[in-house]
């Protein structure tokens, strides 16, 4: 068996690996499909993020599906055969945030993919992946290049959640990243009445217009248009982790509106008379709990079409030309590997 592994910056290598066979309430998957993510491209630039650094051979990938192709004793909801999405997110199930349902706050979570804690924990991006049965959700009807979507489509569910009710409600998405474009058919799911997204790359704003923005603004391009919507904001869904965006979207909200900060970037100084004087709501949204299996029962009815997202594939062994377009905004949403 093959996976792909992130030794130090721009150090990325496909390398053997030895078959796991699954123990009691375990599954064997075959990995049929893989979702490049941000916190991916970071491991790859940059080692990790913030204080997070590679410091032995890990596995990278979290965003995963595939096939079921050996149960481990003790498991009888699942089949040989069955096309899963792969939960990434392992929270202990212990701890007072897990015994209160805030399952991404646990304070012991293994999360694939990370950096987090040494040993690291191993990732997705690998031919077989033996995980525990709990983290497979099945689909019946979507491909698993749809269903490997679950994972950053529940990031943006989640997001949306934390806004509140979204009914008759104009909602302003900034950063059409691929979380972002996810927000916005999210917020169209939740009933949005209109959907305003912005970047500064004209490129995704096309696909944030197929997933159901209203009207998209470059802000390079055109830095006043949003000023249009002075005083008219009701949610804003901050997804670049930019300070000049999280500045202009606070210019234009509708007092008492809610701000959900997404993206993550460095520390940001805050507009503090303009929150304390529209008395904005400013919320953080990490990760995500329950959206997970929604966001598979979603893709898999078709009721959410994210196909527009998936701009290119590379075959596993491919691994560095995948990043280094994935790296590209200019070229590439989101860049899935096949395995």
């Amino acid at each position: 068996m093959h996976a792909v592994v992130i030794h130090a910056p721009h150090d990325l290598r496909v390398t053997p690996y030895e078959a796991e066979r699954p123990g009691p309430g375990q599954v064997r998957v075959r990995i049929e499909a893989g979702g490049i993510c941000g916190s991916d491209l970071h491991y790859y630039h940059h080692g990790g993020f913030g204080a997070i650094r590679v410091r032995e051979p890990m596995v990278i990938g979290h965003e995963i599906a595939g096939t079921i192709v050996e149960l481990g004793p003790d498991v009888d909801k699942l089949a040989v055969g069955d096309h899963v999405a792969v939960n990434p997110s392992r929270p202990c199930g212990h701890c007072a945030m897990c015994r209160n349902g805030l399952f991404n706050h646990c304070t012991d979570m293994r999360f694939y993919g990370s950096a987090m804690r040494t040993p690291h924990v191993q990732g997705g991006f690998r031919e077989e992946l033996v995980c525990d049965a709990s983290q497979c959700f099945v689909g019946t009807r979507a491909s698993t290049s749809t269903l490997s979507m679950a994972e950053p489509f529940a990031v943006a569910l989640h997001a949306v959640s934390r806004a509140g009710s979204l009914l008759g409600k104009r909602v302003l998405v900034t950063g059409c990243g691929p979380i972002g474009v996810l927000a916005i058919a999210a917020a169209r799911l939740h009933g949005a009445l209109e959907i305003v997204a912005t970047d500064v790359v004209p490129q995704p704003l096309e696909i944030a217009r197929t997933l159901g923005a209203d009207r998209t603004i470059d802000m390079r391009a055109d830095p006043e248009a949003l000023s249009e919507y002075q005083g008219t904001i009701d949610v804003m869904i901050e997804c670049s982790g930019n300070e000049r965006a999280l500045a202009a979207g606070l210019a234009v909200m509708h007092p008492c509106g809610t701000v959900v900060q997404v993206g993550l970037g460095g520390e940001v100084s805050l507009p503090q008379s303009t929150v304390v004087a529209r008395e904005i709501t400013l919320k953080g949204s990490f990760r995500f709990r329950d959206e997970f299996g929604i966001a598979v029962s979603l893709l898999d009815s078709g009721r959410a079409n994210l196909d527009a997202l998936i701009t290119h594939r590379f075959p596993m062994q491919d691994a560095v030309a995948a990043f280094d377009q994935a790296s590209d905004r200019t070229r590439a949403m989101k860049v899935q590997l096949t395995f």
